[in-house]
């Protein structure tokens, strides 16, 4: 049971509300104008209050922005029927849990104070998480306590024990330059510049003065001498990001500086050196490229020394809480400041995240953008893909719908047979078999065996569950080896 105050000078309104939230098995508490709220607040300390923007004597938003105040963490949701951008803006600014339009169905009421009332309940989610945080120096780059993690951990501690090109390989989003600078900070080469260039980002006619550096005069736009990145890393580490977007041309360069550490400033004919590491990283596999007749092969050797591997989010989903942690304290970058509802969090856990760490950070961010008035992300926060894909509620569903979530299961399960027959069959070099047939076979024959068990066996009824002709059933029944199956 929680208190919950209105604020409202139409009797008719707060008398609604005072029976919606007694059938719900809350307290209701009622207040006619502002000043009467706030006495009422401070002597109750109600956990959620609903305000009218429009109120004799101090107004519904400035009451909002002192209820705040008063009672840390309590959702507070501005209610007008006259409705404005103007006024829609001031309450999300001042902090509302969120903006409703008079005349205001009860259902809409009923649905808000369980996701107001459950964002508030669900502050501990991260507690655990948080702990596991604090043995995580405020400086670092890289959170995980995983296998996966643990792997990449030793590996970039082999890496930065020596001064060998270093190959970084995962998917995009995975932390690649974390990495990166890891390797740098924890190398004897720490006390130098850590200098990253993305090769894909650069045009392929801009790259090699880019990473050389030019004399004036060198094209038109040389205006002055320019130092290369390579030059200005001078006793430090150089990333060089996207290798596999490098041109066939700018290979044969890098090549023949890490053969010799030798370089000419474009427009020069001076030779020059330069002490640096060269990292590399890609998402790409360099050796079907080279394969492919995509990437020089002595180029890849050069680069491929040493190989650190950075695991995909959705192999570590035991990392989840301490990641969102992470960010949500502000410790990868900009605070979001927002907590996480236990409901949210395992909509995170679930998502398979194609876009790794990336993805997981850019979502947690809008779903604090959209939470900023409660404090506590709820699953409705999060963007629309990630609640499909996990099975959570999407536009117009109820959060966590038992369809949705059943189906997400039943999608993941059949994911992971579909996974496991692929390295089978990768293993047995069987690279041409069909899974999609296999699959099917597998839901179906499930689906099958499911209904005629809970019809008893009974095939006319089997037959309008499933939504198919008795003919076709039957010819599955006996594919399947399903004869007698739900008969008693």
């Amino acid at each position: 049971m929680a208190t919950v105050l209105v604020i409202d000078d139409d009797s008719g309104v707060a008398w609604a509300f005072s029976r919606l939230l007694e059938k719900e098995g809350h307290k209701a508490l009622s207040a006619s104008s502002a000043e009467e709220g706030l006495e009422a607040a401070a002597r109750e300390k109600p956990e959620m209050v609903f305000v009218d923007v429009r109120l004799p004597g101090m107004d519904g938003l400035a009451a909002a922005e002192r209820l705040r105040g008063m009672l840390p963490g309590a959702p507070v949701v501005i209610m007008t029927g006259h409705g404005t951008l103007s006024t829609a803006v001031e309450a999300v600014r001042g902090g509302a849990f969120d903006y409703l339009l008079k005349p205001v169905s009860l259902e809409t009421v009923r649905a808000l104070l369980r996701r107001a009332l459950s964002a508030r309940a669900g502050r501990p989610a991260l507690e655990e998480a948080r702990r596991q945080l604090a043995d995580f120096p405020p400086e670092t780059l890289l959170v995980g306590k995983g296998p996966a993690m643990q792997e990449l951990y030793r590996q970039i501690a082999a890496a930065a024990a020596g001064d060998a090109t270093v190959l970084l390989c995962g998917e995009s989003g995975t932390g690649k330059e974390l990495a990166a600078r890891a390797i740098h900070l924890h190398s004897a080469r720490s006390g130098g510049p850590f200098v990253a260039v993305n090769c894909a980002g650069i045009p392929e006619t801009l790259l090699e003065s880019e990473l050389f550096g030019h004399a004036r005069g060198a094209y038109t736009g040389a205006v002055a001498t320019r130092v290369g990145r390579l030059e200005s890393a001078e006793g430090g580490t150089v990333l060089l990001d996207e290798i596999g977007e490098m041109s066939a041309a700018m290979q044969a360069k890098l090549l023949r500086f890490l053969e010799s550490h030798c370089f000419e400033r474009l427009g020069e004919s001076q030779t020059r050196q330069a002490d640096v590491r060269v990292i590399s990283a890609t998402h790409r596999d360099l050796r079907d490229m080279v394969a492919a007749g995509l990437f020089r092969e002595d180029l890849y050797y050069r680069l491929d020394v040493l190989r650190v591997e950075l695991p995909p989010l959705r192999s570590r989903p035991e990392d989840i809480a301490l990641l969102v942690a992470h960010f949500l304290a502000g410790r990868g970058g900009e605070k979001p400041g927002a907590e996480v509802s236990p409901e949210a969090l395992a909509v995170l856990e679930r998502y398979e995240w194609p876009g790794n760490v990336r993805e997981l950070r850019n979502s947690l961010e809008h779903a604090a953008a959209l939470a900023r008035g409660s404090g506590t992300i709820t699953p409705e926060h999060l963007p629309a893909h990630v609640l499909r894909a996990a099975g959570g509620a999407g536009p117009g569903t109820a959060a966590g719908g038992a369809g949705s979530g059943l189906a997400a299961a039943a999608e993941r399960l059949l994911r992971q047979v579909v996974r496991r027959r692929l390295g089978e069959l990768d293993a047995a070099g069987q690279l041409d078999a069909q899974l999609f047939p296999e699959a099917l076979r597998i839901a179906e024959r499930a689906a099958i065996a499911e209904v005629l068990a809970a019809v008893g066996g009974n095939q006319v009824q089997a037959s309008r569950r499933l939504g198919v002709h008795r003919t076709t059933l039957r010819k599955k029944i006996e594919e399947y080896g399903l004869e007698g199956e739900g008969k008693p």
